[in-house]
């Protein structure tokens, strides 16, 4: 009796010992993955300020030599800088320094604009705050910033797509993107009212950006990426899963997608002035995968990978991890099918059932993910924020 009594302790010992490797081991696969996600958001951010850089360099060369050379050159840039600025809006939606109450989200990426409320529209031609020069006599860096979004959250005065405007126009074509003339910014009127707001914009967008990445920035003391990756674990995870879930559920496959699709109407979708919402889906999808599989592809082709979402899942539910990667993969392949302009694929009736299997692929990849946050016992949300 006495010799079954110390195998059955020796074994309830080993079990024990196992259990517990099994939970450090599970615990260090966290924060792995904790990590990862922190040096993902940094290298992102850094990518998105080199192009946002090299977009305000256009940008004053745009201006200080008004043509169509130069506005073509600024055009690109604007595209390329948006490659990896979409990506990082998987990092929104949980309150951190991108969007909590002093974060500048509003100021970069806000949308739909209303166009007229910067500059002329069709059928109005003193229409915005540039050919406003009785209340608005100078314009200034902290005059836009008071300006955006006041009134109404379509009054955006700053960030991406109000520079997108101001480089490509209204859309008002159904083969083109908008075809704003070189000319607005040399003999039209108001045309160096009309630069000062785009170098102003410029100025912001780097500013914003830089900012964004000093508080991911493990180089610097007392900033965000600590209390990120040195807080309690399951919150970082938590903010994770929620800022890919609502993303993906909701601001993608909702706000930027179905509304648009519902509506059939070009002023709902994304980059509306230069037709190139395609890409906006594309990497606002790719900065989901990115953040699940723990890898990142820099503007350099550097890869920024190590543990990831996928990794943990793996470990811990690996059928539902299973049923994700195939749901990633299917998604990928429906929002790269996407008919491009976006804004006649919404119309077309040939193209339209692609947008929407695409939409209904990206819900089910939130609402996959609230499954995986259950087997971790977290709970997440991937409606919008209030």
């Amino acid at each position: 009796m006495k010799r079954l009594s110390l195998l059955v302790l020796i074994a309830a010992l080993a079990i024990w010992a196992g259990s517990a490797s099994a939970d450090e081991n599970l615990a260090a696969l966290q924060q792995d993955a904790v990590e990862t996600y922190a040096d993902i958001v940094f290298a992102s951010y850094q990518d998105s300020l080199e192009l946002a850089v090299a977009l305000n360099e256009a940008l004053i060369a745009f201006v200080s030599m008004p043509d169509e050379s130069t506005l073509a050159a600024a055009r690109d840039a604007w595209l390329a800088s948006n490659e990896p600025y979409g990506q990082t809006e998987a990092y929104r939606f949980y309150g951190g320094p991108i969007d909590d109450e002093d974060g500048p989200e509003g100021l970069l990426n806000a949308w739909p604009l209303d166009e007229a409320y910067i500059d002329y529209v069709d059928g109005d031609a003193d229409a915005g705050i540039i050919n406003n020069t009785a209340d608005y006599p100078e314009i200034t860096k902290d005059l836009l910033i008071s300006l955006n979004e006041v009134g109404a959250e379509e009054n955006i005065s700053t960030g991406y797509h109000a520079i997108e405007f101001l480089l490509w126009g209204q859309d008002l074509y159904e083969d083109s993107a908008g075809k704003r003339p070189a000319t607005d910014y040399s003999s039209a009127p108001n045309a160096e009212r009309r630069g000062q707001y785009l170098l102003i914009t410029g100025e912001l967008l780097v500013e914003n950006l830089q900012d964004m990445v000093d508080q991911w920035n493990h180089e610097i003391d007392d900033n965000y990426v600590w209390d990120f990756h040195d807080g309690p674990t399951d919150v970082a995870l938590t903010n994770m899963l929620t800022g890919i879930g609502v993303l993906a559920k909701s601001e993608l496959a909702g706000e930027r997608m179905f509304t648009a699709y519902d509506n059939q109407d070009q002023e709902d979708e994304h980059s509306c002035f230069s037709d190139n919402t395609h890409r906006d889906i594309i990497t606002n999808f790719m900065g989901v995968s990115n953040v699940y599989r723990g890898a990142y592809t820099r503007i350099d082709g550097t890869v920024v990978e190590g543990a990831g979402l996928a990794d943990l899942f793996e470990a811990l539910a690996p059928e539902l991890n299973a049923e994700m990667l195939e749901l990633l993969d299917l998604a990928d392949q429906q929002v790269n099918g996407i008919f491009v302009p976006f804004d006649r694929a919404i119309v077309n009736a040939d193209s339209r059932p692609g947008v929407f299997d695409a939409v209904f692929t990206l819900q089910d990849v939130g609402d996959k993910l609230v499954e995986l946050a259950v087997s971790l016992d977290l709970v997440i949300d991937t409606a919008l924020p209030e």
